[in-house]
């Protein structure tokens, strides 16, 4: 019995060691992976809307999620919207970052976030499909065709681009 009680307090006293060791390893790189997350979503933002130079997050509150972003060119002129849409893939929630001119047509999107099939479900990143939505009226998507043999990955792009934007412009109209 006191050999099991020793063995215990060995356990314990390692396991208050190592939550420590994480929680300062949490300290120190925190600040360091919130930053380069940042720059990740600004290079993002910027390669769906390339002639924006300045981006502004719009949330209904301070403490809510980001809905969309207003870009703005170089004399602070409103040239359109990026926003994110989530859809449900093959194996995947697939988040697609678009950017659109305040007429409804696409300027460019970016996959930001999948976990697809490789080889298949994957190439819904490539650029000979994410190519297709440049200047594709954002509620239709007439120019769009899926990838054989990723048509769910396909898909689910595509519907939650559409959706997505049909919310966003509703939630823009007075922007313009």
């Amino acid at each position: 019995m006191r050999e099991m009680a020793r063995y215990g307090f060995i356990l314990a006293f390692i396991c208050v060691v190592a939550a420590g060791l994480l929680g300062i390893v949490n300290t120190l790189t925190g600040p360091k992976i919130l930053a380069a997350a940042v720059a990740e979503e600004k290079a993002a933002l910027k390669e769906v809307m390339p002639l924006a130079v300045k981006f502004t997050a719009v949330k209904p509150d301070a403490d809510k999620e980001i809905l969309y972003y207003k870009a703005f060119d170089s004399q602070g002129k409103l040239i359109g919207f990026v926003f994110k849409a989530r859809g449900k893939g093959y194996s995947s929630v697939i988040e697609t970052l678009a950017g659109i001119f305040p007429d409804g047509k696409i300027s460019a999107i970016k996959i930001i976030s999948l976990n697809e099939t490789p080889g298949l479900g994957m190439r819904v990143t490539e650029d000979k499909f994410t190519a297709q939505f440049n200047h594709q009226n954002s509620l239709d998507l007439p120019g769009v065709e899926a990838i054989t043999g990723a048509t769910i990955s396909s898909r689910a792009v595509m519907n939650s681009v559409m959706k997505r934007a049909q919310e966003i412009k509703e939630l823009i109209k007075n922007d313009k």
